[in-house]
């Protein structure tokens, strides 16, 4: 399985880069995870939030392609505990080829976006910003991957 992250903007705290950083040299040692950034738009001040969100959106879709299995991070997504969080991603590898997941910008998503998705789920009920979920979704990834592996990381 090929797993690519779509990230809107630069990741703009190092301590979250840093965070970010230490999870992707450890992912790794399981499977290939690429991270693609999308650059902010510019001069957004003026343009109501719709907008943005259609222009993030158009920005994200050119990144993925027919085959891609799109699934968002959306805080209205499928909810998941850890394991269950593995066993997701075991199957994904098992079936998956290229799987997308996108993490939006400070206003979500356009509705082109979430018509070309194929699933969302949330890493929690709370709301995050779309930049500490990155942090977050590198930790989970890793720590899928340790259970998969049965390797000593998540204690149940």
């Amino acid at each position: 399985m090929k797993t690519t992250l779509l990230l809107t903007g630069e990741t703009h705290f190092d301590y979250i880069a840093r965070g970010i950083k230490l999870y992707q040299d450890r992912i790794r040692h399981y499977l290939p995870l690429e991270t693609r950034i999308i650059p902010d738009l510019k001069n957004t001040m003026s343009l109501p939030v719709e907008m943005i969100k259609e222009k993030e959106g158009m920005a994200q879709l050119k990144k993925v392609t027919e085959t891609d299995f799109v699934v968002l991070l959306d805080e209205n997504g499928r909810d998941y505990n850890s394991i269950q969080f593995a066993k997701y991603i075991e199957n994904k590898m098992q079936y998956s080829k290229n799987v997308v997941f996108i993490i939006g910008g400070a206003y979500g998503f356009s509705e082109e976006v979430y018509k070309r998705a194929d699933e969302k789920i949330s890493l929690s009920k709370m709301t995050f910003s779309h930049q500490i979920i990155r942090l977050i979704f590198f930790e989970q990834m890793y720590r899928a991957m340790t259970i998969i592996r049965g390797e000593k990381y998540h204690h149940e």
